[in-house]
């Protein structure tokens, strides 16, 4: 089959690796989508601009831009870490490449493979293995726990009927009234157990749900802001366990951030994006951040497990549901947490197809 132009645009296209090509005055000529992405620029924003507006302060990778430029020699660097815009850094193992075609000046091919990008596949894998093992013990550990305590209850109430003094009823009554608390939270610990009913929905009324929801639970010194893409399309979801995912981590939020502080629901489309062990074409990020106090670092590994909680008196639960209901939409939730920022990102794909 004949190599069409086409094809090869296709191939970069579809690449993880991030690529761009750099002009003799080291202006950007093309990038792929991974490398938008890497970069978060569209190609359209990014053409003609110098690769410095995108890498600040990096006079030593400048330097030996130039250098390859002039000698024509190709270089390889491993773990160089890239200070990008809005004050983001991305560690990653580049190699640049001249090329030279006939009457047209030396270009350069720059190829970005994000170091950080193949750490955090590896953690949602983990993170993924870690959760559907848990669920399976838990689920497990509710059936044993769930056939006594139907017996407990059950045989508390022929007692009380039994029991002629009226005043020991109130004994009976405890029991039975803790048997149902913990049938509730068996109940909660198994979370939702329908299948998702998946049809098209606006993720931003989502958002914004959530939005009038916390903003009238929320003390007068907290102020929450909105920074949505608008180019996210329609997503297949079932927009209830949607909202109740986005509210648990949204309330969460609000706890930690007490009587003062900021909380920012912020929404953006990934490309080329690998959840897990699947990687899908488009994806949408769905992020709650918060300026409180952050997650424990002695629970923030744990943080998705049922009954691991970091505040006093938290149950535990609320992550842990919120996990299982994207879980099954066949995204994620991840969480990056430090004392003044802590950020949970939803991760679900934007196939159209009902899975």
């Amino acid at each position: 089959m004949a190599h069409t132009p086409i094809a090869h645009q296709y191939l970069l296209e579809n690449l993880t690796t991030a690529v761009v090509l750099l002009d003799d005055r080291l202006r950007i000529g093309y990038m792929n989508p991974s490398a938008e992405m890497l970069f978060e620029i569209s190609l359209r924003r990014a053409l003609g601009l110098s690769m410095d507006a995108l890498v600040q302060d990096d006079a030593t990778l400048h330097g030996r831009l130039q250098e390859s430029l002039r000698s024509g020699r190709p270089f390889t660097e491993r773990e160089h870490l890239l200070n990008l815009l809005h004050g983001r850094e991305a560690t990653v193992d580049l190699t640049v490449t001249p090329v030279t075609e006939t009457h047209r000046a030396r270009q350069l091919l720059v190829e970005l493979v994000h170091v950080d990008r193949q750490l955090r596949i590896s953690r949602e894998e983990s993170l993924l293995s870690q959760h559907a093992a848990t669920r399976a013990l838990v689920r497990g550990l509710a059936h044993e726990i769930k056939n006594p305590l139907g017996g407990l209850r059950g045989a508390a109430q022929l007692l009380e009927g039994e029991l002629g003094d009226p005043g020991l009823h109130e004994y009976t009554r405890v029991i039975i009234g803790e048997a149902d608390r913990l049938q509730s939270l068996v109940d909660r610990m198994l979370g939702p157990n329908n299948v998702p009913r998946k049809h098209e929905i606006n993720v931003h009324e989502v958002l914004e749900h959530v939005h009038r929801l916390i903003a009238a639970e929320a003390p007068a010194g907290v102020r929450i802001d909105t920074d949505y893409d608008p180019s996210i399309p329609e997503l297949m979801a079932d927009r209830d366990l949607l909202v109740q995912a986005v509210l648990n981590i949204a309330r969460n939020a609000l706890q930690a951030v007490g009587e003062t502080g900021h909380i920012v629901l912020r929404s953006r489309v990934l490309r080329q994006y690998t959840v897990g062990h699947v990687r899908h074409k488009l994806v949408a990020r769905i992020q709650i951040i918060d300026d409180g106090p952050g997650i424990p670092e002695q629970v923030r590994e744990r943080v998705f497990y049922p009954m691991v909680s970091g505040r006093p008196g938290g149950t535990g639960l609320g992550l842990s549901i919120a996990q299982s209901l994207i879980n099954q939409h066949g995204g994620l939730i991840e969480c990056t947490s430090q004392p003044g920022k802590t950020v949970f990102s939803i991760l679900i794909p934007l196939e159209t197809r009902d899975d």
